[in-house]
């Protein structure tokens, strides 16, 4: 895919911070929820290891042994992929299974370049002639296949053989949900990696932009209802096609603010939490991209729009489970600070006629906004900031995909380290990395502060809840 990504290239609204690094602190969000929830956030990212656990294992300088474990991880991914032309369905099942969680904790592109055509044919014939199960793990490995293999010609080759057979089992209706909502996702990670054709990212866009939007009322009309078993596949496909949102060239992010924008709010009724959630961020991600092309971007029924999402931001339904209002409320608040600003400034503008003394009503804290909370993601030595909606999609897209393995591949994946602006991968000696080892009774000393801090946190929102009822 060209290179001007959004989580990558300077936005145009406002330079990204070059590398992730930035030492200035998000505004306050308002809220004493808020506050114990960052709080909360930064303590957990803050992990006292700097050194994953392949780092770890390699402080002894066993060399001989590092690499006889390589071999036998080789070995074992051998048998995997003979097996994904097993006659048994349950084998072919589990060699994917084995195979998705290699890939997803480690870094192989050679052993995968060798092997590619095998691989590309084996999963064509799991897509074709598989079921449920099996099309949706095939699709899974794909996905991570492409996270391997990079924007090189192997990976483009890859996706263009497989695209077709995605797309035809993501606009299948008889096919089995998961293995539609895995297809969703597979294409738009592999259309982000890979494709290097406008056309494609455009033909991606069309086919994932179809299945969410059957979901949509047409012309302002009330959405259709739909079933709970594809709530989960609309959630996959819309954020599939977020992420796609995040390299699509301006002269078609204006048709589809156009288009969308009107329709997007309507799933901000939906029952399922995370199709909700997904849609309140992509709406936030809207809102961003249109201002990168137009910093006064206005949207007409602004109004309807922020009382929805305040009516999300303070839902306090009990039908609802408990942590789903929680991430729902925190999600929701970060969405309608970002969209809701540009109004009060607007609002606040107009307040100072012309040649008046008036001052506006709203202090200087209170227009100071209108940027993503920012997330602090540490993983070895390094700090990637996330102070995007574009970086947060493209990061949760990630990390959906490799899971645990994420901090692993964002140390030694060339490909995410470009895509986040991390620089070459680090590369350190054992003596710098024992020098970097942090103690056990460091570590203990680091959690019982974080502990009590957290404690802290969560005991000022308690009293403050106390005092009002």
């Amino acid at each position: 895919m060209p290179r001007a990504r959004k989580g990558n290239a300077p936005r145009r609204g406002g330079q990204r911070r070059g590398g992730g690094a930035r030492s200035s602190t998000q505004a306050d969000s308002g809220s004493s929820e808020d506050e114990a929830a960052s709080e909360a956030r930064s303590t957990t990212s803050e992990c006292p290891s700097l050194l994953s656990t392949a780092a770890e294992e390699g402080l002894g300088g066993d060399a001989v042994d590092e690499q006889g474990q390589q071999e036998d991880l080789e070995e074992k991914l051998k048998e995997y992929v003979d097996c994904l032309t097993d006659k048994s369905a349950k084998t072919r099942q589990g060699a994917l299974e084995s195979l998705r969680l290699a890939l997803a904790a480690h870094l192989l592109p050679d052993f995968l370049l060798e092997r590619c055509l095998t691989l590309a044919d084996a999963l064509e014939k799991c897509l074709k002639k598989g079921k449920g199960e099996e099309q949706a793990l095939a699709a899974a490995v794909l996905g991570l296949l492409c996270v391997q293999l990079g924007p090189g010609p192997k990976g483009e080759e890859l996706f263009h053989s497989l695209q077709p057979l995605l797309v035809s089992v993501l606009t299948d209706g008889t096919a089995s949900p998961a293995a539609r909502l895995h297809c969703a996702s597979a294409l738009g990670l592999g259309c982000y990696v890979a494709a290097a054709d406008v056309q494609d990212l455009v033909s991606c866009l069309t086919c994932l932009e179809g299945v969410f939007s059957r979901s949509c009322g047409v012309g302002g009309a009330t959405a259709p209802m739909v079933p709970t078993s594809l709530h989960g596949l609309l959630c996959a496909a819309l954020q599939a096609w977020a992420l796609l949102l995040t390299i699509c060239p301006s002269t078609h992010i204006s048709h589809i603010l156009d288009r969308q924008l009107p329709q997007l709010p309507q799933l901000l009724s939906s029952e399922s939490v995370n199709l909700r959630i997904a849609a309140g961020e992509t709406i936030a991600l809207l809102f961003e991209l249109a201002r990168d092309l137009e910093e006064d971007f206005i949207y007409e029924d602004m109004e309807a729009l922020c009382g929805a999402l305040r009516t999300l931001a303070t839902d306090s339904n009990k039908y609802r489970a408990k942590a789903d209002r929680r991430r729902q409320r925190s999600t929701f608040r970060s969405v309608l600070h970002f969209v809701e600003v540009r109004v009060r400034l607007d609002a606040s503008l107009q307040e100072c006629a012309p040649g008046t003394a008036t001052k506006p009503s709203h202090s200087p804290s209170t227009l100071q906004g209108g940027e993503c909370e920012e997330e602090t993601v540490r993983f070895g030595l390094e700090v990637l900031y996330v102070d995007s909606w574009a970086r947060r999609r493209i990061y949760a897209a990630f990390k959906d995909v490799l899971g645990s393995g994420m901090h692993h591949h964002l140390q030694n994946n060339e490909l995410l380290r470009d895509i986040f602006g991390l620089g070459p991968v680090l590369v350190l000696d054992a003596t710098a990395l024992k020098a970097c080892k942090i103690s056990r009774f460091e570590k203990h000393l680091y959690n019982a502060a974080s502990f009590k801090a957290r404690t802290k946190a969560r005991s000022r929102v308690r009293d403050k809840r106390a005092d009002i009822l």
